[in-house]
């Protein structure tokens, strides 16, 4: 079972909601994790389940949970910031949860960031796909361009369709990248197209040295988040004990 915690009472109405689940090219986690940065966000809670992988993250020194919550009163942004890959059976009961969060809390839209293979869609623009029909007009107004056809995946794909039923904003920014290659200049992409959208002057000049740093971390983390899911594996099958660090 899923849970969204916040570890204070905190009024989010008409705030937005930003989620950058990791994915291809890991553009959302690079791009939220910049955002929180600049935007000065603050921790105010957590999601966890027995289903996600027993590891937690240091960070200076505090060991955090990997899917954390933040929040810019003053920007009114709410971010999700996740460092490990979302298991495909979780998928519809986390998103499930986020929709419930964002209605409960009277969040008045949603943008999610994610790549899409440039196979797919040509580089150098950027991609939307939205809920409403005023929506997509926000977005084409501010240079994005809509996915005629096609499919989405992941949590992003499920908000959008709830949304979508539900008449909620919701924009998808879907950003070109090359699946063999993590390049920051994606989530800078991204992040200069929130700024239009939400007004927010994000400065990006030091986004390179910091998406790297955050790029490395997440694919640390990924790794050990796999390796940790092995080894839980093998000890419970095996009937022995067994510690992983």
């Amino acid at each position: 079972m899923i849970s969204i915690n916040l570890m204070q009472e905190t009024n989010l109405k008409d705030s937005t909601l930003i989620e950058g689940f990791p994915g291809v090219g890991l553009v959302g986690p690079m791009a939220v994790s910049y955002i929180i940065d600049k935007l000065g966000m603050t921790y105010i809670g957590y999601i966890e389940s027995d289903d996600f992988p027993p590891i937690i993250s240091i960070h200076n020194s505090k060991p955090m949970p990997p899917v954390r919550v933040y929040f810019s009163d003053k920007s009114k942004v709410v971010a999700i910031f996740a460092e490990f890959t979302i298991p495909i059976n979780m998928v519809h009961e986390l998103s499930g949860k986020l929709y419930d969060f964002v209605k409960s809390n009277n969040i008045s839209r949603i943008i999610s960031i994610g790549g899409i293979p440039n196979s797919v869609q040509g580089e150098g623009n950027v991609y939307v796909i939205a809920s409403t029909e005023d929506s997509l007009n926000e977005a084409e107004k501010v240079g994005l361009n809509p996915v005629v056809e096609g499919v989405s995946t992941g949590v992003s794909a499920i908000l959008l369709q709830k949304s979508s039923l539900s008449k909620i904003s919701n924009i998808n920014i879907l950003v070109p990248v090359d699946t063999n290659i993590i390049d920051p200049k994606y989530a800078e992409l991204a992040i200069k197209s929130i700024n239009k959208l939400l007004k927010l002057n994000i400065d990006v000049n030091e986004l390179e040295k910091e998406a790297k740093e955050v790029e490395a971390k997440v694919r640390d983390l990924m790794k050990k988040s796999r390796e940790t899911h092995e080894t839980y594996k093998k000890a419970v099958n095996s009937g022995e004990p067994s510690m992983y660090a």
